[in-house]
């Protein structure tokens, strides 16, 4: 199910309102949505002329009017990442899609692909004519193979239809686009070990600097953005950067694609107004909660638990009051954790996920994460806990966070030290060998 949002003008005040439409989401789900013929009856493209005929320098200037901070998990200024790309260099500049949609709880990206592919071409498109770029990369993650078949598609389509390859509408604007499968590993969400995948290299991140604006894939300068800001691009040219600017919040501009599992009526993706409450989305969008809750993942599993509250759920989903209230945004994977499932089990889970997916290459995830982490969890959840384990934990994460190569410890201590400092009590049972919300001790599971 699909939430609208506003496209005319003046403010959003509440996910209610009848004056939103749907943008990014707005022709998921219609037949035939994915082809070019279907694109162009409804405006595409369009955006896309504006940009050549606005020029690189004025699209750039467009984008950060409109506030679009990146919607990949990091909400870094997007008119501002793309201005550190090099000037009249002589090099090649290179565009790069990360759609390795692998963060747990994350599936918004997909249906961008499979159901309106074009969105996503155009949006590149205008990043590439911005960043005087003439090469685009898409990489895809590897099971997500009908995406995959539907972008190579669409690529076609455009090909033939002259908005990709040489001199793309008589703009003298040369540019093209090439889809990459990945192999399945969630480490290629870190855009160095991406660019590393993409060159046939094992996906280690890289050192940086340099960084990827002035050395990226094939050591070209590269600047890399999430599917659904490219998408996000495509509308802020359509409909201006003033539209954009008029949703959401101060310093969270524009409209999100808020995922929600776990016990709830009507899990999905809603495209709401960042700021909007995580109570109006479980009550009014997802028609509530299914059984008590007891924890809320904000933003993927790499975000810090939040306590399920009265104050929590009118927190606004944004940048800002995410980290206020001590967490973060990320990907607004939402997922709702019911209180008969116990917060032990469920964070030696989200250990077990980051040490199958860390690449090795530095010794605290590969020792601290791999190793000790997740045996000391297990420990817990076989029921053989005592007196000190939880102590000792919180002096593993304390040698591990901010110490490895890339983010991929520091997400992996985010589920950690919040489960710890939230649901004490609940480790403190388990080094008894007791499972609390269940009544059971460990053994008897």
């Amino acid at each position: 199910m699909t939430a609208s949002v506003q496209s005319g003008e003046g403010p959003i005040v509440s996910a209610r309102d009848p004056r939103f439409t749907p943008t990014l989401y707005k022709h998921v789900g219609q037949e035939n949505s994915h082809t070019l013929e279907y694109y162009l009856r409804h405006g595409g493209y369009e955006a896309f002329r504006r940009a050549v005929a606005m020029g690189p320098d004025a699209v750039i200037d467009e984008v950060k009017k409109s506030g679009l901070r990146g919607r990949g998990g990091a909400g870094f200024a997007t008119g501002l990442k793309w201005s550190f790309m090099p000037l009249n260099d002589g090099r090649q500049h290179i565009v790069l899609c990360n759609a390795d949609e692998s963060e747990p709880g994350t599936f918004k990206d997909r249906y961008l692909m499979s159901e309106d592919p074009h969105q996503l071409i155009e949006g590149m498109m205008i990043g590439g004519l911005a960043m005087r770029a003439t090469k685009g990369y898409i990489y895809i993650r590897g099971e997500y193979v009908h995406a995959a078949e539907r972008l190579w598609a669409a690529i076609k389509e455009a090909r033939e239809a002259g908005f990709l390859g040489k001199n793309v509408l008589g703009s003298g604007f040369d540019f093209d686009i090439q889809v990459h499968r990945g192999a399945g590993a969630y480490i290629c969400g870190e855009e160095t070990a991406l660019m590393n995948s993409l060159e046939g290299l094992r996906a280690n991140p890289r050192l940086k600097p340099p960084f990827p604006a002035a050395a990226g894939l094939y050591g070209l300068p590269t600047t890399i953005n999430n599917v659904e800001t490219f998408c996000a691009c495509t509308h802020i040219l359509r409909y201006g950067a003033d539209w954009h600017a008029g949703m959401g919040t101060e310093k969270s501009k524009g409209m999100k694609l808020f995922q929600i599992s776990g016990p709830v009526k009507r899990p999905g993706v809603y495209e709401l107004p960042l700021g909007t409450t995580f109570r109006e989305l479980i009550y009014d969008w997802a028609g509530g909660p299914q059984e008590d809750i007891k924890a809320i993942i904000p933003g993927g599993i790499s975000c810090q638990l939040l306590k399920w509250s009265d104050q929590i759920l009118d927190t606004p989903m944004d940048y800002e009051s995410l980290v206020a209230a001590g967490s973060s945004l990320g990907t607004a994977g939402v997922t709702l954790i019911p209180s008969s499932v116990s917060i032990v089990q469920t964070t030696w889970n989200s250990v077990r996920f980051y040490a199958h997916e860390s690449c090795g290459k530095c010794t605290p995830c590969r020792e601290g994460i791999s190793g000790w982490m997740v045996k000391m969890y297990e420990k817990l959840g076989r029921g053989y806990g005592q007196p000190g384990d939880t102590q000792l934990i919180l002096d593993m994460a304390d040698n591990i966070g901010g110490r490895s190569f890339c983010a991929l410890a520091d997400a992996c201590m985010g589920p950690v030290l919040s489960s710890i400092k939230l649901f004490r009590e609940e480790y403190d049972a388990a080094e008894r060998g007791e499972l609390i919300g269940s009544g059971k001790r460990w053994r008897e599971v």
